[in-house]
């Protein structure tokens, strides 16, 4: 495994050397036999550009390396030659670093870009427009963040912190709109999803204190 990443962290210096072979060889004893170093050469530059080193960002992301991630993304210099999937990961990342950084209009404009391109999977998808639900609330457009959080419902959410978080997050739309009955039964669903979360678990405490007190 550690092999694999030092191949596609150095893939494009390895390229360069196999290409440098595959001249020399050729010039020296003919193109047939310097057929394969030209090959691998190809697919390595393929490769990086087809697939980019999205390997290597999921690895410092697992590790908590978020600067390390960040780099690697950075080091991305053509997305629009990415596999479509591929791409729409990369954009969903770039959304992610952004909202980490609190810059919400960096974030909604990546992560727009992202599920345009389509998610390869329909729990990511959901969690997708979750966040983009949330980063509406931020902005204080709680219309589209509820439209955002019910989609993401509906697509499919990873765990249940992801669904408790969406519900958490309806209840305090409706009880913004005073839609108490439907507040109360968001809270509810989110509850009895138990998360673990620290942040869902004093959420959930601070929300119990006073729902009860509501009407409907």
């Amino acid at each position: 495994m550690k092999f694999y990443n030092i191949i596609i962290r150095y893939r494009l210096y390895i390229a360069a050397g196999f290409l440098a072979i595959a001249v020399a060889t050729n010039i020296l004893v003919g193109f047939w036999a310097s057929f394969i170093a030209y090959l691998i050469c190809a697919m390595l530059v393929f490769g990086y550009f087809f697939f980019g080193p999205l390997r290597l960002i999921q690895d410092s992301m697992e590790s908590g390396d978020m600067e390390g991630a960040e780099k690697i993304l950075n080091s991305i210099k053509y997305p629009g030659l990415l596999y479509k999937p591929i791409r729409s990961v990369y954009y969903t990342l770039k959304g992610n670093m952004a909202m980490m950084k609190q810059d919400f209009d960096g974030a909604e404009k990546n992560m727009k870009k992202g599920l345009d391109l389509g998610m390869p999977m329909k729990e990511a998808e959901g969690a997708s427009l979750l966040q983009m639900g949330m980063l509406s609330m931020q902005k204080n457009d709680l219309r589209q963040g509820e439209s955002y959080i019910r989609q993401a419902i509906r697509k499919g959410l990873p765990d249940k912190e992801n669904q408790a978080t969406a519900y958490l997050q309806l209840c305090s739309i409706m009880m913004t709109k005073r839609e108490f009955r439907a507040a109360k039964e968001y809270f509810r669903k989110a509850k009895g999803l138990k998360p673990t979360t620290p942040q869902l678990v004093d959420q959930i405490k601070q929300i119990e204190r006073y729902i009860s007190r509501m009407p409907g």
